[in-house]
């Protein structure tokens, strides 16, 4: 009888969750509903995954507005009506958002769905029947016998001119009780951005939009009970399902299985030969097993679509890295996904892939930032657009954003509204508005308030996509679902990861740098000569990282000093590590007091020893969860993988997770262990397994550091200009140009003769980039630069704005940073020239001239030039100064220290200067703030801060500058810091 439900995914309406919808109708003893939301399927394969749990038969649809008005209500009658209304949906949305759908007037003609209007309110049966006769009359009528008219009751005289049976209950249900209409309404303000007292009633959904019981409703409608009865028979000729046990991926890649097993086979040992010459019995036992085992369980196409793409990507002289479980396969690596030899580091098999694992194993594909989307374009056009979408993710409501937008509709002042976001009552807000407002915020803490775009994944269907979604197409975008990957999945759409990464941009670019400034030709690919490269391993063993992918942040220099790695496998093991549960659970910390001491290498079991011998005991990979879930737990593989997926977070709450923690705990206890060890082998498995790598993953991604540090050592300038012109590295852009300098580059400010939009090397020389020039528009860069190209470097300012058309701010911009220094004129001088020059134009206007004239010049005094007015422009223009940031502190240098003085006084309190490079906050075990600095010293070399809680409020950070910092030297592993005990933020030198 419920024709037109709604869950939270129509956004900023409705405020159940799909779970909660079907808790009200199991409450209710209602059987079945149609779950309607508004021009959305977010949360239709959960209800329909959900619905019997709780006895309920789920039917489809969809309720169709444009402009925040209901235009009508599609209901599926079965599999393939819910595939026409996501057709019809898609159609709507294919230029923006849910919001902004496109819906037409009458509903389109599609033979599997029942089509619902519903008039306005109307005075009488004649108006009524006046308003029916006139949406009918347009139809056709085919259209016209799947139209139904939604009415709350019957008009309370007769003279309706329509079929009885045409007529059904309209009923809605919106929220749980009429008390959260509150919610609803707050919600519908922060759509239409505007304050409560604002909003207009017909946005508002009724009050009474709750569920009530068969019985219930058939008392509020004694008179309409004609209703109830017909929107029933709607409802029972209606229904939908899926097969929640099946793969709804691509089946075949070539269009026949049999020709899947062949090329993939073909393939495999065409690459095992290129990898392995002569392969050995273990390397050719291992490949024979996994195809085999990628045959029985059908997942052949999975890989060939895999291979295909990389194939692509060699064609097109693309980089790219393949991670993920995927790069424990020997299959994979000889297929060239990865990269990673799974027999030399002896990665284990059945985290990749073992008999009862029913998904496909992932492959995460990185790209060049540049060059991702044209391998998005080459997928789609490969397999089909209809068959490919990229995967939807949601923005959901957390407590700072819900605070602000709340206290905005409620019409708070920033200042107010700024103090209750850090959970302070402000002296200026009524305490009821304060408590009505976290009211407010609890409630709709996650709830979903629009899509977003998954940052990789992608569907290869075998079906059309929209047999299980509808798409939306952002502006010059793909296809894209309207449902997660943790629906995907369950439905059986396993995604493929197609990653955007901007460490394999400065990587291919310094490669292309190299070849361009020194004539040499990199083989980036030689890995194996790359690890045992000992100015490589020197690198890595001391964490001078700074722009090497993966390795260069504070946290990771310290933890390779620590370790005092410098080896690959070393490596690999650092980047698990490095994750935050293993880390917050302590057992970082014990890894590295393992390494260091061999007689702390215990093992709370003879079972772990065996296990995990190679990292001391501690589990570090994902790979080492499943292990002692099956070796020592006695899980069955399937069930162990269940455990690894369900500690991300993601499924932690599904019930299947909470059989499987119960029977891990049954299971040790059959087996005889103490429950001591039980606990304590949970606790570290529940602590980090969410966040570590599987040990391929972490391989790939050491692959990529090693690449990226064997330029640094070898090509250090070319590299930093590659990392500086991908802006993705950890630092901000100036210390990578601190980084440059300090190899030996000369780094030089932009010059409208010398630089490029991006920053160039040529020799020991680096020209930043326009790029980087703050209001300098790229229209202006665009013309400066094909104007020289075209007839060759400036002479003059003069010379310039007679040939490039820009506007004056923008000419004022190139004179402030320096860019007409070749000229021999001071900017000051450069800048008075202007008016001469352009007199009150605001743009230079190019017009060419028979015989060129010579401007009139006048006499100026010598005008007064300091340096400092020349690093204060920089910091304005580009963000940070190019001379020495020690070179403006207004009074004399307060310490000498540096840090290469912490060795020779540990444990000892010492004052030193340091520019601030970064800082990360964090919070103790009782909920305290405490800060962790980074600094360059007088010398330009990094160190290390610690602020406890007191020191931190008592001494904040004061922004970007630098710092006179006092404080303890203490060194744990090699790795020397200094505790904070007090901080000064020093005064630079300004204009004169």
């Amino acid at each position: 009888m419920y024709l037109n439900t709604h869950t939270y995914f129509s956004f900023l309406h409705g405020t159940l969750s799909v779970e909660e919808l079907l808790a009200e109708a199991q409450r209710c003893g209602v059987r079945k509903l149609a779950l309607t939301d508004i021009n959305n399927t977010s949360g239709v394969l959960d209800f329909i995954r959900l619905a019997p749990q709780y006895g309920v038969e789920p039917v489809v649809g969809i309720e169709f507005r444009r402009d925040h008005r209901l235009c009508y209500v599609g209901i599926a009658r079965n599999n393939v009506g819910f595939h026409e209304l996501n057709e019809f949906l898609t159609h709507c949305l294919r230029g923006g958002t849910n919001a902004e759908a496109d819906v037409p007037d009458q509903p389109p003609l599609l033979p599997n769905v029942s089509w619902i209007l519903v008039p306005p309110a109307l005075p009488g049966a004649k108006a009524l029947s006046d308003w029916i006769d006139e949406r009918l009359r347009p139809m056709q009528p085919a259209l016209r016998e799947r139209v139904w008219f939604g009415l709350r009751r019957l008009p309370s005289w007769g003279g309706l001119r329509i079929d009885p049976a045409r007529l059904v209950l309209w009923w809605p249900v919106s929220f749980r009780s009429p008390g959260e209409h509150d919610i609803h309404r707050v919600l519908r303000a922060v759509d239409r951005n505007t304050l409560l007292t604002k909003l207009p009633p017909e946005d508002l959904a009724d009050p009474g939009e709750v569920m009530l019981s068969p019985d219930a409703l058939r008392e509020q409608c004694t008179d309409s009970l004609s209703l109830i009865d017909n929107a029933e028979r709607l409802l029972e000729g209606c229904g939908i399902a899926f097969d929640y046990h099946e793969s709804k991926n691509k089946l075949s890649f070539t269009g026949s299985k049999a020709l899947d097993r062949e090329l993939l086979r073909r393939e495999t040992f065409a690459g095992m030969r290129e990898r392995y010459g002569e392969a050995g019995a273990t390397v050719r036992e291992r490949v024979e097993k996994e195809l085999r085992m990628i045959d029985e369980l059908g997942f052949a196409p999975y890989f060939l679509i895999n291979w295909d793409i990389v194939r692509y990507a060699r064609h097109r002289g693309y980089f790219y890295v393949g991670r993920g479980s995927g790069a424990n396969s020997i299959v994979a690596y000889c297929l060239r996904i990865t990269d990673v030899d799974p027999i030399d580091l002896d990665l284990y098999f059945e985290r990749f892939i073992n008999p009862y694992r029913t998904n496909p194993p992932d492959f995460d594909l990185d790209f060049s930032w540049k060059e991702r989307d044209e391998v998005l374009a080459y997928i789609f056009r490969r397999h089909g657009e209809e068959h490919v979408a990229l995967l939807a993710t949601y923005s959901t409501f957390q407590y700072n954003a819900i605070i602000r937008e709340v206290g905005k509709v409620f019409g708070l002042p920033k200042e107010e509204i700024d103090a209750l976001s850090e959970t302070r009552r402000h002296p200026d807000t009524p305490d009821h508005i304060t408590r009505r407002i976290w009211k407010i915020a609890q409630r709709i803490t996650d709830f979903p308030r629009h899509l977003s775009i998954h940052a990789g994944g992608v569907l290869i269907s075998e079906k059309p996509v929209t047999w299980y979604t509808a798409t939306v197409r952002p502006p010059k975008g793909f296809p894209v679902t309207q449902f997660s990957m943790l629906e995907a999945e369950d439905v059986g759409l396993y995604k493929y990861d197609i990653l955007s990464q901007r460490g394999l941009g400065h990587i291919r670019d310094a490669v292309e740098l190299v070849k361009k400034n020194r004539g040499e030709t990199v083989d980036i690919h030689d890995i194996a000569r790359f690890k045992r490269d000992e100015r490589v391993r020197a690198l890595i063993r001391e964490g001078r990282c700074m722009g090497c992918f993966y390795v260069e942040s504070p946290a990771m220099r310290m933890l390779l000093k620590k370790l005092r790695v410098d080896t690959y496998i070393q490596l690999v093991a650092a980047s698990s590590i490095i994750r935050p549960g293993v880390a917050r659970s302590g057992m970082m910390r014990e890894y590295i007091l393992r390494t260091h001491d061999p007689a702390r290498r215990q093992y709370i079991h003879p079972l772990m020893r065996e296990l995990m011998e190679e990292t001391y005991g501690i589990m570090v990979y994902q790979e080492d969860v499943i292990k002692v879930a099956h070796h020592f737990a006695g899980l069955s593989l399937s069930e162990a993988d269940v455990l690894r997926r369900g500690m991300s977070g993601k499924f932690r709450s599904r019930d299947e997770f909470a059989k499987i923690r119960d029977k891990f705990f049954a299971s040790c206890a059959e087996r005889g262990y103490p429950e001591s060890i039980t606990t304590e082998v949970w606790r570290q498995i529940e602590s980090f397994a969410g966040y570590s790598f599987s040990k391929g993953h972490s391989a790939s991604y050491a692959v990529e550091s090693f690449q990226s540090l064997f330029l640094k050592a070898y090509y250090p300038k070319e590299f930093m200009v590659g990392v500086i012109n991908n802006f993705g590295g950890f630092y901000r852009t100036e210390f990578y140009v601190h980084e440059a300098r300090r190899s030996g580059a000369n780094v030089h400010a932009p010059c409208v003769n010398r630089s490029d939009y991006l920053t160039n090397i040529s020799g020991d020389d680096i020209h930043l980039g326009f790029i980087h020039l703050s209001g300098l528009e790229q229209s202006a860069a665009d013309a400066l630069l094909a104007e020289r190209a075209a007839n060759g470097p400036f002479l003059s300012l003069d010379d310039f704005v007679h040939r490039v058309p820009i506007a004056v701010e923008h000419l004022r911009i190139l004179i402030r940073i320096g860019a007409f220094r070749f000229s021999g004129k001071g900017k000051k001088e450069l800048l008075w020239d202007i008016p001469i020059l352009l007199g009150a134009e605001k743009r230079t206007r190019v017009v060419p001239e028979l015989f060129g004239v010579e401007p009139e010049t006048f006499t100026l005094p010598d005008l007064y030039h300091d340096p400092v007015d020349d690093a204060l422009d920089e910091i304005e223009l580009l963000g940070f100064p190019l001379c020495d940031p020690f070179s403006l502190l207004r009074d004399p240098l307060p310490s000498p220290a540096s840090a290469c003085d912490f060795e020779q006084n540990v444990g000892r309190e010492i004052a030193i200067v340091g520019y601030l490079v970064t800082t990360k906050q964090t919070t103790t075990v009782k909920r305290e703030m405490m800060q962790f600095g980074t600094f360059l010293d007088r010398e330009g070399r990094f160190f290390d801060t610690t602020h406890f809680p007191r020191v931190t409020e008592q001494f904040p950070f004061r922004g970007r500058g630098l710092y006179l910092l006092r404080g303890k030297v203490d060194q744990e592993f090699g790795f020397c810091s200094l505790t904070v005990s007090g901080m000064q933020k020093l005064e630079t030198k300004g204009r004169r």
